[in-house]
């Protein structure tokens, strides 16, 4: 494949703050007696201090309140939760972006840590060509176990994951939008990369490669 690739992180690139807590609190709001699940689960935080496994930590909080449900409720709450965020929780200038590299004839790809209950659902309805994310376990009986099926798609493993796309496509040029400290490691695959609103200790040596963008925190509708 010729051509550019236009990476995006989600949560604090695209969205404004954190998508995973919204999802699962969001429908916790709505079946509140989903509430007692919860008391089990909680020495989970503290093992997190302990072994410091962020998708062991994500696939307790999944499991806990979502495990069990089947499939057809959680994407009818997907599909509920995806309306609700695209008008209310996007960066204007993410959307700006990725439009300015789908008007070039760029590929899209989001890559997230984010899982495959919600995060394909908003890829798409942004015009992505390609998602990679964390992905969730199912059970044989088709409702949902919660556990990630894999790795954490953070960090290390977005890198992975990107250079087998790189191996794949051999696009002529990466660009790379992230807004932490794990997201990193994919970025110094581009040529150019920006991060965005993330702390200046970040960029410990300027680098023309690595550029620090501000990015308002107010609300915008989509596109049509």
């Amino acid at each position: 494949m010729s051509g550019a690739l236009a990476v995006f992180d989600l949560d604090g690139t695209i969205t404004r703050s954190d998508t995973l807590g919204p999802f699962l609190w969001g429908y916790l709001r709505r079946h509140p007696w989903r509430v007692l699940r919860v008391v089990p689960a909680l020495p989970a935080p503290f093992r997190y201090l302990i072994n410091r496994d962020r998708g062991a930590l994500k696939g307790t909080a999944i499991r806990t309140i979502l495990g069990g449900l089947p499939r057809p409720a959680l994407e009818q709450w997907a599909d509920e939760f995806v309306r609700t965020l695209i008008p209310h929780a996007l960066f204007a200038e993410a959307l700006a972006a990725i439009e300015q590299h789908r008007a070039r004839g760029d590929r899209l790809m989001m890559m997230s840590a984010s899982t495959d209950l919600y995060v394909p659902r908003i890829a798409q309805a942004l015009g992505f060509d390609e998602v990679i994310c964390s992905r969730v376990r199912w059970r044989e009986d088709g409702r949902l176990d919660g556990r990630l099926s894999g790795l954490n798609c953070q960090g290390e493993e977005k890198r992975r994951c990107l250079a087998e796309v790189l191996a794949r496509d051999a696009p002529d040029r990466i660009y790379a939008y992230g807004n932490s400290d794990s997201d990193l490691a994919h970025m110094a695959l581009a040529h150019q990369a920006y991060l965005i609103n993330g702390p200046a200790r970040l960029i410990r040596v300027p680098s023309p490669q690595l550029q620090a963008l501000r990015w308002q925190r107010h609300a915008v509708t989509s596109r049509s």
